[in-house]
């Protein structure tokens, strides 16, 4: 993803096993994997002999936890969560997962997604008495499952589904079970798998649990709830009336390569839409490039279709800190000399196709661009592997208001202006899902405006850069 991008996009883990053991290493693992999704804060609660305990901060998952933090994390089963949002500074107190005591027992909430009714349950909860410590909507869920729960917390989980409305893949333990919950359109994604030993793992990604030795069992369907109790599962629908609608970003950006999402390799679909983007090229180039990392797959598939060959030249410094908090333009066009530098000798004199997944405000490309030209490119040709991001959304990714998208601002032939590129190509929207193979359950309202249920009026609000 271009590197002015924005999003809110979670990782979420969960383990049930049949005894206390060093549980917190496994999570701190998990987390580990899924840090991609999440670079703000990171948490890790478990059951430890009944009862509740919890580390989270703000940080990357190494920051967060040392050695002894997570030796002091053993338990029988757990939950984690990494964070990376865009609606405000980082703050403890909104890092997750969410631990609340309620007549049922304790809880631990992590979750992934936006609610777009939050506002109005948060409203309705404060107004019959309920007070909020934190600025989630992880936490309307939360004191959702608390005013309604009645002795049967299965019954209480579809009564709370039944009332939120948005996006949402939950990973909740109360007590010593373990609970899967995915929203009824499939918004975002959740993964099942077992490890040959009988422990249970709930994830965000199948790269999880490759790394945990567990075996895929399959996705969480929409609209389904998974129980997880003294080593037996079971699950049940609480809604299968709505049209799968899952995030196409996943596919574009944000699940790993080595993931498997919704059956497809996203590898393969990522080298697949950069293959489908040479097909637009009649024109010969001296090289192809990505933009590091979120073009390379489809870099490597623009490559092999045309037949030109591929080469990086921008080098990425992969131990600078993260630069999305830098709060002024100057502090992040240093942050990206720091972070990107030119091969200067493959790209002299060259024609080059650089190649990225999206462009949110072309900021950033615009710099990469000029970059390359004063290191003494002749032509720089951007290609992108989706189409144009010209509508907000509401689910979980949290891009700038319409007036803020650059590609809901200016024509395409505008936008390669604006950049300074030589000529400019997006992914056409059918395309895209036929590479999916998804044609019919993809949310693509980024993209065309077709959000999958009513939504909002978008309002403006702070936000800061994406991560490069």
């Amino acid at each position: 993803m271009e590197h002015d991008k924005l999003h809110e996009e979670c990782g979420l883990i969960g383990i049930w096993t049949d005894q206390h053991h060093a549980i917190g290493e496994k999570l701190y693992d998990g987390l580990i994997s899924l840090q991609h999704r999440g670079q703000e804060s990171a948490g890790i609660a478990v059951n430890q002999y009944g009862q509740i305990v919890q580390y989270k901060n703000v940080g990357l998952v190494n920051e967060v936890f040392d050695e002894d933090r997570i030796n002091s994390l053993a338990g029988s089963l757990g939950v984690g969560h990494v964070r990376y949002s865009t609606t405000g500074r980082p703050d403890r107190r909104n890092a997750q997962p969410l631990v609340t005591t309620f007549k049922g027992g304790q809880m631990a909430l992590a979750h992934n997604g936006n609610l777009v009714n939050a506002k109005q349950l948060r409203d309705e909860l404060i107004d019959d008495g309920y007070t909020f410590e934190t600025a989630l909507d992880t936490e309307v869920i939360t004191r959702l499952i608390a005013k309604l729960y009645q002795g049967d917390m299965a019954e209480t989980i579809q009564q709370v589904c039944s009332v939120v409305q948005g996006a949402y893949a939950l990973v909740l333990m109360v007590g010593e079970v373990l609970y899967g919950i995915r929203d009824p359109y499939g918004l975002r994604p959740l993964v099942l798998g077992k490890t040959p030993e009988g422990e249970w793992v709930l994830a965000s990604e199948t790269a999880t649990l490759d790394l945990l030795g567990a075996d895929l069992i399959r996705d969480l369907a929409k609209g389904e709830i998974v129980e997880i109790k003294q080593g037996e599962m079971r699950s049940w629908m609480f809604d299968d009336t709505k049209p799968q609608a899952f995030c196409s970003f996943e596919f574009v950006y944000f699940a790993r390569p080595d993931s498997i999402v919704e059956g497809k390799t996203v590898l393969s679909v990522r080298k697949q839409l950069g293959a489908i983007l040479a097909s637009y090229d009649d024109d010969t180039y001296d090289l192809v490039a990505p933009v590091p990392d979120s073009g390379i797959a489809a870099a490597i598939g623009y490559s092999h279709a045309a037949k030109i060959p591929y080469t990086t030249v921008l080098m990425k410094n992969k131990y600078i800190g993260r630069t999305f908090l830098n709060p002024t333009q100057e502090q992040r066009d240093r942050a990206l000399r720091l972070k990107l530098n030119v091969q200067r000798e493959e790209v002299f004199g060259k024609r080059i196709v650089l190649v990225d997944d999206s462009i949110v405000r072309g900021t950033t490309m615009k710099k990469l661009i000029h970059q390359l030209k004063a290191a003494g490119a002749k032509e720089v040709h951007v290609r992108i592997s989706s189409p144009p991001v010209i509508h907000a959304c509401h689910f979980g990714i949290d891009t700038p208001t319409n007036k803020s998208l650059i590609g809901a601002q200016m024509t395409h032939a505008e936008i390669c202006r604006h950049i300074g590129a030589d000529s400019l190509k997006f992914l056409e929207i059918r395309d895209m899902l036929r590479a999916t193979g998804m044609e019919k359950a993809l949310c693509k309202a980024c993209f065309d405006g077709k959000y999958p249920m009513a939504v909002p009026k978008t309002a403006d609000k702070f936000v800061f850069e994406k991560e490069i």
